[in-house]
């Protein structure tokens, strides 16, 4: 069975997606927060999320893999590992011991700022971006301005959950890039 969500079609993750939690009213009243915390949990689903991400891609589509703090550093470096490709950590402001550059962006429910080391990409880089949660697609679009700006070519992304209706997925597809996920929640 496939589900059309967004830019890509995927196949039915209704396992994966009973893992996730969702906690209302957080961070503020209003929010429907999926928590992929729980999906993590579990040893085997995680794996089963993974190997399904990587389904997703041509590995030999791009050379990085760019992982946003905090849980897309979980899925990042797992593929990362997996595909046997480097990856570039997209961090929280003053967490990088070197040179970084940054970017600040809004998100659904305040501002933030992500930074990377300046010599992580070289001119030409093809990068995937890879995070936990498109939902407005602030972060995502500050990420791929960020690497963009260093010079990479950023034309996917992959998500586990997509939330279409606040966005992210439209203002991805409007920058050039082919954002897929392993699941949606409608509504949120």
């Amino acid at each position: 069975m496939f589900i059309k969500t967004g830019a890509k079609i995927m196949t039915d993750n209704d396992d994966l997606r009973a893992l996730v939690r969702t906690i209302p009213d957080y961070p503020k009243p209003g929010i429907q927060f999926r928590d992929v915390s729980t999906l993590l949990l579990d040893g085997p689903a995680f794996r089963r999320t993974i190997d399904r991400m990587i389904a997703l891609v041509n590995p030999g589509s791009f050379d990085l893999i760019a992982g946003i703090e905090a849980r897309g550093f979980i899925v990042s470096a797992a593929m990362s590992y997996a595909l046997e490709k480097g990856k570039v950590m997209l961090r929280k402001p003053g967490k990088l011991p070197g040179t970084a550059v940054s970017i600040d962006y809004a998100l659904e429910y305040g501002t933030d700022r992500i930074e990377m080391h300046d010599d992580a990409i070289l001119p030409g880089h093809r990068v995937l971006l890879v995070d936990d949660l498109l939902a407005t697609g602030g972060t995502a679009m500050a990420a791929t301005t960020l690497l963009r700006g260093q010079g990479a070519v950023v034309e996917q992304a992959l998500f586990i959950v997509d939330l279409p209706d606040l966005g992210g997925t439209r203002k991805l597809t409007a920058a050039g890039v082919d954002p897929g996920a392993l699941m949606a929640f409608a509504g949120d």
